[in-house]
């Protein structure tokens, strides 16, 4: 299993400017399936350009209606579903990305609901893709329907916030996360409404407890207030691994996983 970052940037002017990339990350091999997590702008680029291919997916996630998180997604479902010619791949998102709330969304045409199986989910709830359980989480954001994914397989746990502020359903909906994956958009404790700043993501760190914590969809403000230096305060209070994602940065996610034993490792 691998996790990509196609992007590590987001708000709007990391998105405009394009200092970091903003196509979202991709986990490949999850139960069989690649999957691609909020692919904003630029998304379907970086995929070739970090040797991955659009072609290969089975599923595509959009966690709400902003930009920096759906801009690329209905390319990408054409990819998956080979140009909307086989019924192929499934899509989850928000209420608002799926079928609009008030003035935010919908995000996804028709058409491009049409192929794929379609999965809405408000935060709490649950949905199974095959082995992988999916769960939309809280959030407090500008979309008032925005979630989270909470993704579990076997024993083995990913977590990712997206856009939020800091609330306390936070720390159970990410409970016994291996990997949390939190969209971080400034340094220290400046806080910008309905996002995590890093104060409030090394919170979130100490009480989720995950095995390595990510932060991404970074903002102008921490790109230019050195990422990794953030990351390595947060290491350091919490004890926890802790890393900036950057463009194109690849991690395996197996070495997380419960170790899978074989048949050999029980003969008498």
């Amino acid at each position: 299993m691998k996790l990509t970052f196609l992007g590590s940037g987001g708000g709007r002017f990391a998105t405009i400017t394009q200092k970091r990339m903003t196509g979202g990350f991709r986990i490949d091999d999850i139960d069989g399936m690649n999957i691609h997590v909020d692919p904003g702008p630029g998304a379907l680029v970086r995929t070739y350009q970090f040797g991955l291919s659009p072609l290969k997916l089975n599923g595509v996630f959009v966690s709400h209606s902003h930009t920096d998180h759906y801009t690329d997604a209905e390319v990408l479902i054409e990819a998956m579903t080979r140009g909307m010619t086989r019924k192929k791949g499934f899509l989850v998102g928000s209420k608002t990305v799926i079928d609009g709330y008030e003035r935010w969304g919908p995000c996804i045409s028709e058409y491009h609901k049409s192929i794929p199986r379609v999965h809405t989910l408000d935060a709490g709830e649950s949905t199974k893709i095959d082995k992988l359980k999916v769960t939309a989480t809280h959030t407090k954001h500008g979309d008032p329907k925005a979630v989270g994914f909470r993704l579990e397989l076997d024993d083995f746990v990913i977590s990712y916030t997206s856009d939020t502020g800091y609330i306390p359903e936070l720390a159970r909906d990410h409970e016994g996360a291996d990997l949390l994956i939190a969209s971080v958009i400034r340094p220290g404790g400046d806080r910008l409404r309905g996002h995590l700043c890093v104060d409030d993501f090394q919170k979130l760190v100490e009480e989720v407890s995950p095995k390595m914590a990510i932060m991404t969809h970074l903002g102008m403000k921490i790109i230019m207030n050195n990422p990794d230096q953030e990351a390595k305060k947060v290491s350091k209070n919490t004890g926890k691994k802790v890393i900036a994602a950057r463009d194109g940065m690849e991690i395996d996610l197996d070495v997380f996983r419960p170790k899978q034993h074989t048949l050999d490792e029980f003969k008498l």
